[in-house]
Formats: C-alpha cells, structure tokens, sequence
C-alpha cells in the first residue's frame, strides 16, 4: 500500500464536526469586539449594571433606606463608599438599588413600547387605507406634544407608581416608534419575495408574520437598544420633578432632586454619586446601540 493510498483512506473517513453553540458565540463575540471596541466595553458596563440590579440584596452592604447606618453627611470613606447622605444612608447602597429600579423601568418600558410599535407599524405599514390615516394623524398630534409634558400630564391622571411609569413612557415611546417600524413594512411590502408569496395564495396574514416581521426583526433590535437609554433618562427626569417613581424608593433621579439639591454644596458626593451612575449607565447603552446598529443594518455594512 503506498503512502498516497494510505493518506486517501484516512482523509474518507475522517470526520469533521461543526463547531458548537459556544464556539460560535465566542468567535461572535470576539468579531464584535475587533470591531466595535468602544460597544464592547459599552456592553462590559450593561452586564455590570444587570449584576448590580439583580444582586442588589448581595453586593449593597446596608438597605437602601436603612438610616442611620454612619454619620450623617460623612464623605466617602472605606466603610461608606459613595458617603452617606442627611439620614445616614449609605450612598452606595441607595446607588446599587436605583439600579434596580432603573433597570426594571428602562427595559420593561422599553420592551412593551418595541412590541407596540412593531403591531401597529405593521398593520398600519402593510394593509393602510382609513386605519393608516387616522393612526399617523394621531401619532402626529402626540409628537406634536414635548414628550416630558406629556408623560407629566399622563402621570398626574394616573398617579406617580412604578407600573404607571413604566406604562407612561411605554405609551409614549410606542407611538414614535411606530413610524419607524411602518417605513420598514412599506419598504418590505413592495419586494419580489412578497408579490411571489402572494401570487401562489398566501394570506395576509401569513405575509405579514411569515414574510414581513423576520425582516424587519433586525430594525427592532435597535430600536430596543437605542431607546434603553432614553428610556432610563425619562424616568429619571420624571423623578427629578417628583413625578416619577415615589420614594421611599430610591431612584437616581429622586436622589438627585431632593436631597442632592439641598446638600449640593456641604455633601457634593449625594448628587455626583447617581449623576455619575446615570450618565456612565446613559453612555453605555447608546454606544452599544450604536454599534448594535452598525453590525445589524444592512445599510451600515458597506459604510465599514
């Protein structure tokens, strides 16, 4: 047998395999990371504040609103990371469950708002006529209204809650949303693979769900992760005005408003603590849409 021979009958039955799920996953990530460094490091800090809100109970050292947990107004020490504030609450603790709650209210409201958006876009985008006017002269009329003063008219109606937030601002997002994800399904509406779905019988409704939504499944993506943010930036505005999400629950905004305001100048450390919690959190996320937008939309590829 020749080694020719040999070198053949071993390379027939050889067996490749195919990489794995966690193979696959990292090869993504680390494409991700080459090249989009600065949505990498943005996502780092996404994780981290998922971690702090969850494990909030684990990694805060006291409650959120437990007083008198060291002296009042002490600057930031090694027991007192971000200090405490007038009732001897510990900065960091408060800071770590404002996640929490920012969390919670950023990618519920955020979440509910995207699934809004994609249903009425749809329909609104793909069958049109009477319901297609009516619905974008109301989207008109409610753009037309600063999104602050609505959310604020809103909340006086409902009441200042934690749900009547989240379903405030959902609302609100929803409604423009809805243009965005309406253009994609008109775009969509008019392409050869649709008019061929229609020609060998397929219903509306197949159409839309079968056809239509997968392709604009990438558009939702980044509206979800490019409204996180703004998200998370609404609430905290309405809690700054007393609006938003009522104490004693600690929020970012409400630390900022109350006693942030009134200690500004003898305990700088209670408003620069959630300032620069939002801000970083704020940042983060609209990098990482970014660069979720730059990976996702056809249209950026070619820019790269």
């Amino acid at each position: 047998m020749t080694a020719e021979h040999s070198i053949a009958q071993a390379g027939s039955t050889a067996v490749f395999r195919e990489p794995g799920l966690l193979s696959k996953a990292l090869a993504q990530t680390s494409r991700f990371t080459r090249r989009q460094p600065l949505g990498a490091a943005s996502a780092v800090v996404v994780v981290l504040l998922v971690v702090a809100a969850v494990f909030a109970n684990v990694i805060a050292p006291y409650g959120p609103n437990e007083n008198n947990v060291g002296p009042s107004l002490s600057g930031p020490s090694a027991s007192h990371l971000f200090g405490t504030d007038n009732f001897g609450r510990d900065m960091f603790s408060r800071v770590i469950y404002g996640a929490r709650i920012s969390l919670y209210v950023g990618l519920g409201a955020t979440l509910i708002s995207a699934a809004l958006a994609t249903v009425l876009g749809a329909i609104s985008g793909y069958f049109g006529g009477p319901f297609d006017y009516i619905l974008q002269r109301f989207v008109d009329t409610a753009q037309s209204i600063p999104a602050l003063i609505m959310l604020i008219g809103v909340l006086v109606v409902l009441g200042p809650s934690i749900n009547n937030v989240m379903a405030a601002i959902a609302f609100r997002f929803a409604l423009s949303l809805s243009r965005v994800t309406r253009g994609d399904v008109i775009v969509a509406r008019s392409t050869p693979y649709v008019d061929a779905a229609r020609s060998i019988g397929g219903t509306d409704m197949r159409i839309l769900f079968r056809h239509i939504l997968p392709n604009i499944f990438p558009t939702v993506i980044v509206l979800i992760s490019t409204s996180i943010g703004v998200v998370i930036v609404s609430e905290a505005s309405l809690s700054f005005l007393g609006y938003g999400v009522p104490p004693p629950n600690p929020t970012w905004g409400g630390m900022m408003s109350s006693s942030g305001r009134t200690y500004m100048l003898i305990a700088p450390w209670m408003l620069i603590a959630p300032t620069i919690a939002l801000s970083l959190v704020v940042f983060a996320m609209n990098m990482l849409g970014d660069a979720l937008r730059d990976e996702l939309d056809p249209r950026m590829r070619g820019s790269r």
